[in-house]
């Protein structure tokens, strides 16, 4: 089932991987079942509280895969968000669609624009996307390019059809539809009374609950790779204890580059306002949030905002907490941790 891919704002980049520590060495808890698999490009892991022995709820896991690609999936021709792309004005986009576009506009005016899900066309000229590159760019191009970038540019009316004031327009839920099919997985366990969960899909969490032993009953703990490892053996950087709480992680790994005249490590990245690719050299970014979705847009923008935007950002909102990692110009890694996500890091 080809769909949902990584975030394609980033040069190089990809989900930064966690795994999720248990309590126990062991899968013998009662009633504990694990569901492994691959969907929306990715691998997921998903570790539950079954309710009885026979509890099987593998059948409705997959059939969420399936509902969000079938809304929202730029990877599958009969998506509706697909023939929105192609100019289809006349689909009335489901609830799920609309749950995705509301808090991507949110995202958008709060980022002031650094968090754009019409990139695309931008990423694919610059040849970080999955489309033909333009060589040598010119400015005339990217202000073209421009025309039709912008989420500001895009509105959907009371009978939930989407309206694009340029048809080129390309819409691309990527940075967040992960983490929003995360959220319905959980609103599915919820819904059949499963009380302790654990679900990861790739390298995102949400968890509800404890992680439970016989003897135990603990949160549950994720751990965070280091973004400079430079072997395939993990190298972990921080485990963060959760409970009721979603995180999703985007980072760049070995993926940066050192400036010659500087000595500055840096990740090209493009700005949605600008248009053109723009240096950064943060490396990291783990974002805690009541849900998965949210987690996972702001994990996207707080990358493609500068380092002091990204800072004045998590200081003027409490909806979410964040920790960044970013490299100074020796090359030594540096650490910006909010409040709230240093109370949730282990020693």
């Amino acid at each position: 089932m080809e769909s949902l891919k990584s975030k394609h704002y980033l040069i190089l980049s990809f989900v930064v991987s966690l795994i999720f520590v248990s309590c126990s060495s062991t899968d013998k808890e009662a009633n504990f079942k694990v569901e492994q698999g691959y969907a929306l490009g990715t691998t997921y892991t998903i570790k539950y509280e079954a309710t009885d022995e026979e509890q099987n709820l593998k059948p409705l896991i997959e059939a969420v895969f399936d509902t969000v690609n079938m809304s929202m999936s730029t990877y599958l021709p009969t998506s509706d968000i697909s023939a929105i792309n192609r100019g289809d004005s006349t689909i009335a986009v489901d609830k799920y669609f609309k749950e995705v576009y509301v808090t991507a506009k949110e995202v958008y005016k709060k980022t002031g624009g650094f968090f754009d899900p019409t990139i695309g066309a931008l990423a694919n000229a610059w040849g970080f996307g999955p489309e033909m590159a333009i060589d040598h760019m010119k400015k005339s191009e990217v202000d073209s390019l421009l025309e039709f970038t912008g989420f500001d540019k895009v509105y959907m009316s009371d009978n939930q059809r989407i309206i694009k004031k340029n048809k080129n327009i390309y819409l691309d839920f990527n940075a967040l539809a992960k983490g929003y099919t995360i959220d319905l997985i959980g609103r599915m366990f919820d819904r059949n009374k499963v009380k302790n969960y654990l679900i990861e899909v790739g390298g995102e969490i949400l968890t509800r609950g404890n992680s439970k032993t016989t003897n135990k009953v603990k949160n549950w703990v994720v751990a965070i790779d280091s973004p400079t490892q430079d072997t395939e053996q993990r190298v972990l950087i921080a485990k963060v204890q959760l409970k009721d709480k979603a995180m999703a992680t985007s980072g760049n790994y070995r993926k940066f580059r050192v400036d010659e005249e500087t000595g500055e490590h840096y990740v090209h990245i493009i700005n949605p306002l600008t248009g053109y690719p723009q240096k950064s050299n943060v490396l990291s970014v783990s974002v805690v949030a009541q849900t998965c979705m949210v987690a996972d847009a702001y994990a996207t923008a707080l990358m493609v905002m500068p380092l002091d935007k990204a800072k004045e950002l998590l200081k003027s909102t409490s909806e979410i907490d964040a920790y960044i990692i970013s490299a100074d110009k020796d090359g030594d890694l540096v650490e910006y941790k909010t409040k709230g996500f240093q109370e949730l890091l282990l020693d």
